[in-house]
């Protein structure tokens, strides 16, 4: 861990622990993320992650040890928290009867921002909405929703965005979409903590990954960290087939089947 990342982390979570009567979510559970970084937050359904999404939200109180964003103290200084960080759920919460636009533009008026209508047009052009800009949100796909719900959340400039499963129900195009725009995030300096169930989200995105399990880290690295806890396999011979996603965007873009293959 870096010096920087030791003295300065975007969020740092310390020994946190929550429990629901007997039920114990969270176990001591403890890490830093680094400013602009992608941390992934990889765990199974009932794993804990929306739980510590929310503490560090301030949106639920915890029951024990101490969390950080932005150096601002979780539990005793929730305002200044929520002023500078996003949360974005599982879900898109966008109106639908609105258009993307309108969208933009009442949510840069509830944050009180002068020039609402030049918000909205810039992050439009962000995130590749222009075309769709005075069309009803019912009509988006699932991909152009997500990436609207994004861009919503951005108004105000939060330092620190949470994205809670942000390619749940979404098909491959769409999620590639959403890994376009998480990995722009990082680019440009935005620290995004995102939690995820798929493996192939952690290790596409993420610049450290911590796998949490019955409520604690059993794992916290790089992916090539992670990868140095399992011996190699000794592998003779193997012969690679194509994953299901090679398979559909060969079907689905311009790609031609081999000479001579059956495209049966």
């Amino acid at each position: 861990m870096s010096d920087t990342l030791t003295r300065h982390p975007a969020i740092r979570v310390q020994n946190i622990e929550k429990s629901y009567k007997e039920l114990h979510v969270l176990r001591g559970v403890s890490f830093d993320v680094a400013p602009g970084s992608i941390f992934a937050l990889l765990g199974s359904n009932g794993a804990g992650k929306t739980t510590l999404l929310r503490i560090l939200s301030t949106l639920l109180r915890f029951d024990a040890g101490t969390a950080a964003v932005n150096g601002h103290d979780v539990a005793t200084e929730p305002l200044e928290v929520r002023t500078s960080i996003s949360l974005t759920g599982q879900f898109a919460a966008v109106d639908e009867i609105l258009s993307g636009k309108e969208n933009l533009v009442l949510m840069a008026k509830l944050r009180h921002l002068a020039n609402p209508g030049q918000v909205a047009d810039a992050l439009l052009t962000r995130f590749d909405l222009v075309d769709a800009a005075t069309r009803r949100v019912s009509a988006y796909s699932g991909g152009m929703r997500r990436r609207l719900d994004i861009a919503m959340s951005l108004i105000g400039h939060p330092e620190v965005i949470f994205l809670d499963e942000p390619t749940t129900g979404l098909d491959p195009e769409a999620r590639q979409e959403v890994w376009r725009v998480v990995r722009d995030l990082a680019a440009q300096g935005t620290t995004v903590l995102l939690t995820t169930q798929h493996l192939e989200e952690a290790e596409q995105l993420a610049d450290r990954i911590a796998i949490l399990h019955e409520g604690r880290i059993i794992a916290n690295g790089t992916l090539a960290e992670l990868k140095r806890l399992l011996p190699p396999a000794k592998v003779e011979y193997i012969e690679r087939q194509p994953t299901l996603e090679e398979i559909f965007f060969a079907l689905v873009g311009t790609t031609s089947p081999e000479p001579g293959k059956d495209p049966s």
